[in-house]
């Protein structure tokens, strides 16, 4: 099987590779050799490749840049997925994209399930939301997985930053009024390995959007403590961790207070249900960085 992988060194598309590398013809495709503000060149490859699957890990993810960086957010969050999606039609392929919390307004006081009303409070939200209507627009077939505070050992993300400034502060401040499910990007590729099997082995649920990330819930602030007590494992001097409110820590993007996904509708329809937060981030650290 010939799987067309975008993004070379994201998070995602790096524990994908890792996951699916020994078992499928896949065809990974960085920003050097494809460019997904160019749809001619995204048609182009495509068509030139004939994959049988799509995975689409590549995404503008400066959330806060996104703000000043509106047309390229939407060009790569938004135009680049319709463009994959009608020419994974065409070929009778499925697409398989990535999404994110950030679809929803953080107002509800309850996990948020995929038939919720969508409310993006930032130019990134929107740009993943307007993607996701783009691949729906096209009617092929499809999965659509929203995931939420996506972490692994590589690229810019919290555990990274955390793991530098407890070890180089003494005291570090974190925001714990903002709830979600840390979730490593190893989960999410073990998951999209499990959904593909389940594909090739017809056994198959409803395609459409789906909702995963790791089961539990902590704050900021709760997953940088989990951070600071492996480090404190280790024989590391940790900074003190101070709660405060998201108001107290200003950014150009507004974040939701509630990123929490119900992921029920995967366990059900695909028998697929990651890890507990904790359990993925132990075998996170344990892995060779």
């Amino acid at each position: 099987m010939k799987v067309l992988l975008t993004g070379r060194n994201g998070q995602v598309s790096r524990a994908l590779q890792k996951q699916l590398g020994q078992g499928v013809d896949l065809q990974v495709l960085g920003q050097a050799q494809l460019d997904l503000g160019d749809t001619d060149a995204i048609r182009r490859q495509v068509r030139e490749l004939k994959p049988d699957l799509i995975i689409n890990a590549a995404a503008y993810t400066l959330v806060d840049r996104a703000q000043n960086e509106t047309e390229q957010a939407f060009a790569i969050n938004a135009v680049a997925p319709g463009v994959l999606a009608e020419e994974a039609a065409k070929l009778g392929s499925p697409l398989i994209h990535y999404s994110t919390d950030y679809v929803f307004d953080g107002s509800k006081a309850t996990p948020y399930d995929e038939d919720d009303i969508t409310h993006p409070l930032n130019v990134y939200g929107a740009s993943k939301l307007a993607g996701e209507n783009a691949i729906r627009a096209v009617a092929g077939t499809h999965l659509i997985l929203r995931t939420s505070w996506v972490y692994s050992q590589h690229g810019n993300n919290f555990l990274l930053t955390m793991q530098r400034l407890l070890q180089e502060r003494e005291e570090l401040r974190v925001v714990d009024d903002q709830i979600g499910a840390p979730t490593w990007a190893g989960s999410i590729a073990q998951a999209t390995a499990e959904l593909i099997g389940h594909w090739r082995n017809d056994q198959a649920g409803p395609w459409g959007t789906y909702h995963l990330s790791a089961q539990g819930e902590t704050s900021w602030l709760g997953f940088a403590s989990a951070i600071a007590e492996h480090l404190r494992t280790g024989g590391a001097a940790c900074a003190r961790l101070q709660p405060i409110p998201g108001s107290a820590y200003p950014t150009p993007a507004q974040r939701p207070q509630n990123s929490r996904l119900d992921c029920t509708r995967l366990q059900r329809d695909w028998r697929i249900q990651l890890p507990d937060w904790r359990a993925a981030l132990r075998e996170c650290l344990s892995e060779p960085s």
